[in-house]
């Protein structure tokens, strides 16, 4: 069977090829069929079935670069995968949505629903918990809506804060003073106010007492008002932590808690505060839980094939 789709603009083709046909490619192999493009006009042959899958992702890819998004492979990959689920009319809602402008001009957007549920819970709620596998962009689109509320002035500081829970190491054993010996675990908060900013701006901010990025044992005792909070890895957090943190909240304040429940590094027999303040707050007003799935990993491929890979080897543990 072959099936003809007309491309209104020759550059669009272009695009929905990709550097080396990289785009089309992915498509072909996803679903064994070949497509060859003809000056405005694409063919695209094969099984019947796979053939009307194949013509449905370019579809939605070309609905994107209508749009005015570049494609890349996650873009790509995640067509497929709606595609694949039968809703890939859904991929018309992630157009166009800026949540912030990095140091560098580049536009950051939701890449995936996933993402962008998550970016709407923030906007919408007091208090938000990502929970969800490594690479869906938890940590880092929760900084660009701190910095998008902060540069709006609805809020006059940034707090970013993450237990200082080892992953196998000891602190004690790191070389230098308390402050040189936290860093390490601080610094995916750094990278993305860096990005986000620029180091001379965050320089600044830092010295102004307008961004502070430390551990979680120092936020003891203080209110936090015109503050937008950021909590990371808080799987690693205790229930006395978590209720510590919670309570900081103060007026005109937003609390985003991030963390993924399969890697908890706290000591076995410890309760994971994340795990506890979700079935705790399931149903409290103004406190939204959005989790993530590996459809919403935008780190290399390999990221989702990985964490299915540990899903399936508990889901086999929990059965026997």
């Amino acid at each position: 069977m072959e099936q003809i789709i007309n491309v209104e603009r020759m550059e669009h083709a272009v695009t929905l090829f990709g550097s080396f046909d990289s785009n089309i490619k992915l498509i072909e192999k996803e679903y064994s069929v070949g497509v060859i493009g003809r000056g405005s006009e694409l063919k695209v042959t094969g099984e019947p079935e796979n053939v009307s899958c194949a013509v449905r992702a370019i579809q939605s890819l070309l609905s994107l670069i209508n749009r005015g998004e570049n494609l890349s492979e996650q873009n790509v990959r995640y067509c497929i995968s709606l595609v694949n689920e039968g809703s890939e009319q859904k991929i018309e809602q992630l157009a166009g949505d800026c949540i912030c402008v990095s140091a560098k001009g580049k536009p950051l957007k939701p890449k995936t629903l996933g993402q962008k549920q998550y970016c709407s819970a923030i906007k919408n709620n007091t208090i938000t918990i990502g929970v969800g596998p490594a690479g869906t962009g938890k940590t880092y689109l929760a900084v660009a809506m701190a910095v998008t509320a902060f540069r709006a002035r609805e809020v006059n500081r940034i707090i970013l804060t993450r237990p200082a829970v080892e992953a196998g190491e000891k602190l004690g054993f790191l070389p230098g003073d308390l402050q040189s010996k936290v860093d390490p675990y601080l610094r995916p908060l750094y990278d993305a106010l860096f990005d986000m900013l620029g180091a001379e701006n965050y320089q600044r901010y830092v010295e102004r007492g307008n961004i502070e990025v430390a551990p979680l044992a120092y936020m003891r005792g203080r209110t936090l008002d015109d503050s937008f909070i950021i909590l990371d890895e808080a799987q690693n957090t205790t229930r006395e932590q978590m209720k510590m943190f919670l309570t900081r909240l103060g007026f005109n304040s937003k609390m985003v808690i991030t963390g993924d429940i399969t890697q908890i590094d706290l000591p076995s027999g410890s309760r994971s505060g994340l795990k506890d303040c979700l079935k705790v707050l399931k149903n409290v007003n103004d406190i939204a839980q959005v989790m993530f799935t590996e459809k919403d990993v935008v780190r290399h491929k390999l990221v989702q094939d990985i964490i299915k890979a540990y899903e399936k080897i508990e889901e086999a543990k929990g059965n026997r």
